[in-house]
């Protein structure tokens, strides 16, 4: 009853803050924000909240908070866009949501799926707004529980979903989460700053892969490629389908998966750091685990859709938890907007303990703008889904240059380095390979993704579990095995089993058939010559920085077992097993175009950048691209280039953003953006 009496006051000033037109279009004006920066893949919140942060220096600060979470909370939302129709990430919490939502696209029901998306979206959204709402006073003593050993748990559990998601042979899904988490070990390690498969020489790599070049690399880069090489639109026919309605129905039937997966949104999300990037697998986990036919998944399954998609948008409610509350920022995109707060106002609202005490107004009006822009966003979705939905059956080879050149541009500015390119091309082709023998990227995906984490907690947790086993055995015992601990271990192990027992009913790529061994074998023994040099560069670290090598050995380790068995298996096995699928067999995609001729036009882009910088490099790209490669005449490819070219600048101004510069650059002073 006390904290009804001290919130219900609280709530009622909260809803007078807001609901004054100027509040409400600062919001919408937030929205519409958001909801641009979304449909470009790799912008998302971070970019957005960065373009905003110039403008906080003392705004008021309810319309300061109007425009940030206007914007914050419906990137989720918007991003479904890209996931959807062009089968690239809009972001890392929408990568789930690409698996069965781009196939039905590619069948002409993409507004189906973007309704169902953004109706679980909004659903989603309300759920965390309603979870905030009533465990903003009473979350800290939960929170304070999730020590380390509850975190690694948690960690965990994220790559138990493997079990889900490796596909017909699950082996290949384990070998592929390794190699994903050794790749994310890249860089310096995570106790004594020791290099793992990094040289000075190199200082690109010394701070390890960004999670935007390998979310665009290993899902879009492998999805323009396979499109261009087609040389037809992303859909077969129509793309409206049923229309919006039928998307809308879709997810009331399977509402009682939506409620489920919000929940597990809103739970992962309170953990710092975990929720935007694995909430929306462990819910796509989930909802496969749930759902009897499961054969449909990755070919056009809309539970896939509607699971994750609820769960991505409710987390934002979960991650502002930890950041309301204690100041932690729950992803990237919260630390940005803690430092934002900072600036509102002359400065006197602080996130933290004082803002629960002090401004209990400002808090809860935060949950009331997160309702709303939820409510806002999807309303605006869902109006305009059927017209961008038409994207779909314009050609290709039109729609590539363009998205190329907007994921180039988003994986240079993780780094401001034209290394950022190189990595991207190299992801990109890895990708290509794992979806051309039908690697789980999914799996790849979760072990980079919960890599660093992984091993941060259990560099924590055995540091700390050696000092209280030194106090006592049953002190020992108490941190490591605590009731959150042990509820998490049997989640996780039943997980394991029942992903085990489903795996060879799902295709993690689709349906891939058999081809010859030759191919398959080959990039079976590129994966383990890769594991073995990592494992052997672990080992090299000294002895005064051991806790740099234990993990990465151990998971290279497991991986190189795993990649044995699978390598012994391939010899006995005959050539129609699932371990030989592979894509190019007969041309199964009825490809126009060869793989690396059509590589060819994007390393080219890279070479020239090189030389001439990304401006010149570009403009030469699209021209031809367009010219040669789409069949257009010389006036619509230089109409096309000036678009493009107009575009790409009006966004580096905006966001105040250098491009990729080359040798000319560096010889020649040229003005921006050649220069």
């Amino acid at each position: 009853m006390d904290l009804l009496a001290v919130a219900g006051p609280a709530l009622g000033d909260a809803a007078t803050l807001i609901l004054q037109p100027i509040v409400l279009a600062y919001l919408v004006g937030g929205v519409v924000m958001g909801l641009c920066i979304g449909v470009f893949p790799g912008l998302g919140g971070i970019a957005g909240l960065s373009l905003l942060l110039p403008f906080m220096f003392g705004m008021d600060p309810i319309l300061g908070l109007a425009l940030m979470i206007g914007m914050v909370a419906v990137v989720p939302t918007s991003d479904t866009f890209a996931s959807v129709l062009m089968g690239i990430p809009g972001s890392s919490a929408s990568q789930a949501t690409v698996l069965d939502g781009f196939p039905l696209a590619k069948k002409g029901e993409a507004a189906r799926a973007l309704s169902a998306a953004f109706a679980s979206s909004l659903f989603g959204g309300l759920v965390g707004a309603a979870f905030l709402t009533l465990f903003i006073l009473v979350a800290r003593p939960i929170v304070l529980e999730f020590r380390t050993p509850e975190l690694l748990m948690i960690t965990l559990f994220g790559l138990s979903m493997v079990g889900i998601l490796a596909g017909r042979v699950a082996i290949k899904g384990l070998v592929a989460a390794g190699l994903g988490m050794m790749i994310g070990t890249i860089g310096e390690g995570d106790s004594a700053g020791e290099l793992r498969m990094a040289t000075y020489d190199i200082p690109y790599l010394i701070d390890g892969l960004k999670l935007v070049i390998v979310g665009l690399g290993i899902f879009a880069i492998p999805e323009i490629v396979a499109l261009l090489r087609q040389d037809r639109a992303i859909s077969d026919r129509a793309p409206l389908g049923g229309g919006w309605s039928t998307g809308v129905r879709d997810w009331f039937r399977n509402r009682w998966l939506s409620v489920r997966c919000s929940i597990i949104g809103v739970i992962v999300g309170v953990i710092p750091g975990l929720g935007g990037s694995v909430v929306d697998w462990i819910a796509y986990g989930h909802t496969v685990q749930t759902t009897p036919d499961k054969a449909k998944f990755g070919s056009g399954e809309i539970r896939g859709v509607i699971g994750p998609e609820s769960s991505n948008n409710a987390k934002e409610g979960g991650g502002l938890v930890p950041t309301l509350l204690f100041g932690i920022p729950g992803s990237g995109s919260m630390a940005i907007f803690i430092g934002a707060i900072a600036l509102l106002g002359s400065g006197q609202i602080e996130v933290g303990p004082s803002m629960i005490k002090n401004n209990l107004d400002v808090t809860y009006a935060i949950v009331w703008l997160l309702a709303l822009a939820n409510v806002v966003g999807t309303v605006i979705c869902i109006a305009a889904s059927g017209g961008i939905a038409r994207l779909t059956t314009i050609p290709f080879a039109l729609l590539a240059p363009f998205l190329f050149m907007i994921i180039a541009f988003a994986a240079f500015q993780s780094g401001q380095d034209i290394m950022d390119l190189v990595a991207l091309f190299a992801i990109g082709l890895l990708g290509i390979l794992m979806r051309r023998f039908d690697w789980s990227r999914p799996a790849f995906l979760i072990g980079f993704v919960l890599s660093n984490p992984a091993e941060t907690y259990a560099n924590q947790a055995v540091q700390i579990a050696r000092s209280r086993f030194r106090k006592g055995f049953e002190e020992g015992i108490d941190y490591v095995f605590s009731p959150i601990v042990i509820v998490l271990v049997v989640i996780t192990v039943i997980s394991v089993i029942v992903g085990l027992r489903q795996a060879k009913t799902i295709m993690a790529e689709g349906a891939v058939q058999s081809g010859a061994k030759r191919a398959p074998m080959i990039f079976l023994l590129a994966i383990l010559a890769y594991l073995l040099v990592a494992f052997t560069n672990a080992s090299l670290i000294p002895d005064y920085a051991a806790a740099d090598r234990v993990f990465p050995r151990f998971v290279s380790g497991v991986a190189i077992v795993g990649a044995l068995i699978l390598v012994v298996q391939m010899m006995l096995r005959p050539e129609s097993h699932p371990l030989f699928a592979d894509r190019e067999a007969g041309n199964s995609e009825n490809n126009k175009h060869g793989l690396w001729s059509t590589l060819a036009w994007f390393a080219g882009l890279l070479v020239l950048t090189a030389l001439a910088g990304f401006i010149i490099a570009l403009t030469l790209f699209l021209f031809l691209f367009i010219w040669r490669r789409a069949g257009r005449s010389p006036v619509f490819a230089a109409l096309y280039t000036t678009a493009g070219l107009a575009f790409m600048c009006a966004m580096a101004w905006l966001l105040n953003r250098d491009f990729p510069a080359g040798l000319l650059q560096e010889a020649v002073k040229l003005p921006w953006p050649l220069g």
